[in-house]
C-alpha cells in the first residue's frame, strides 16, 4: 500500500505535508499527554508489532504488492491520535532504512493510513461496541484497511486526469480511476480480513494482560 517517490505530484503532496505536520503536531501534544510508565512498554510492543506486520509486502501480478498495517490494534488500544504519530514513524523509518514507501509520497502514506486508517479503525470499533469484542475488532480492522486503500486509489487515480505533458501523456502516475480502485481495493478485501482476525487476537491477550496488571 505504500506510495513510493515519483507517483505522487508536488501539487499534492507539499500541501500534504503542511496537513500532515499540523495534524501529527496535535497528535503527539495528545500522545504526551496520555503517556505513562504503564502504557509506553505495551505501546512499543504493539508498535513493533506494526511494523513487522507493515514490512511484510505479499507481491501481486502488476507489480504491486499489498500488506497488513497494526493500525486497528494501536488505534483500538491507544487511540487515533497515539496511532497516527506512531504509524506515522514506522512509515518514516520504513522509507528511510528500506526503501518503503517515498519520502515525497511520505505525507499521502501518512495521512490514508495513519491517520484515516487509525480514525476509521476507532470510530467503527465504537459504533459496534455492544456486539462482541472480537466481531468488532475484526468488523473495524477491515474497515479501517479498505478505507485507507480506496484514499490512495482516488489519490493515484486523479493523476493521469490532473497532470499531463504537453503531448496530453500522464506526468506523474499513469493510471486512471478505472484501474486504481480495483487494483487496490479487490485485494485488500483479503488482507483487511487476515488483518481483522490478527487484530482481534492481539488485542484480546494484550486486554487481559493490561488488566491482570492493572
Amino acid at each position: 500500500m505504500h506510495i513510493p517517490d515519483g507517483f505522487i505530484a508536488p501539487q499534492i503532496y507539499i500541501p500534504a505535508y503542511i496537513l500532515n505536520a499540523l495534524l501529527l503536531t496535535y497528535a503527539f501534544r495528545s500522545l504526551m499527554r496520555s503517556l505513562n510508565e504503564r502504557t509506553i512498554p505495551y505501546l512499543s510492543f504493539v508498535s513493533l508489532i506494526s511494523f513487522v506486520i507493515s514490512s511484510i509486502a505479499i507481491p501481486l501480478p502488476g507489480g504491486t504488492s499489498v500488506h497488513g498495517t497494526g493500525i486497528p490494534i494501536l488505534s483500538i488500544l491507544f487511540g487515533p491520535f497515539t496511532a497516527f504519530v506512531s504509524y506515522s514513524l514506522i512509515l518514516f523509518l520504513q522509507a528511510v532504512l528500506f526503501g518503503e514507501g517515498g519520502i515525497t509520497a511520505f505525507p499521502i502514506n501518512s495521512l490514508c493510513i495513519g491517520f484515516v486508517g487509525s480514525l476509521f479503525a476507532f470510530l467503527t470499533y465504537k459504533v459496534l461496541r455492544s456486539f462482541k469484542e472480537e466481531t468488532s475488532v475484526v468488523i473495524s480492522s477491515f474497515v479501517s484497511i479498505l478505507t485507507s486503500a480506496l484514499l490512495i486509489a482516488i489519490i493515484l487515480g486523479i493523476h493521469p486526469y490532473l497532470f499531463k505533458k504537453a503531448d496530453g501523456s500522464p506526468l506523474y502516475f499513469p493510471f486512471g480511476l478505472s484501474v486504481t480502485i480495483p487494483a487496490m481495493f479487490i485485494p485488500h478485501l483479503f488482507v483487511g480480513f487476515g488483518e481483522g482476525l490478527l487484530s482481534s487476537i492481539v488485542v484480546k491477550i494484550l486486554r487481559r494482560r493490561i488488566k491482570v496488571e492493572g
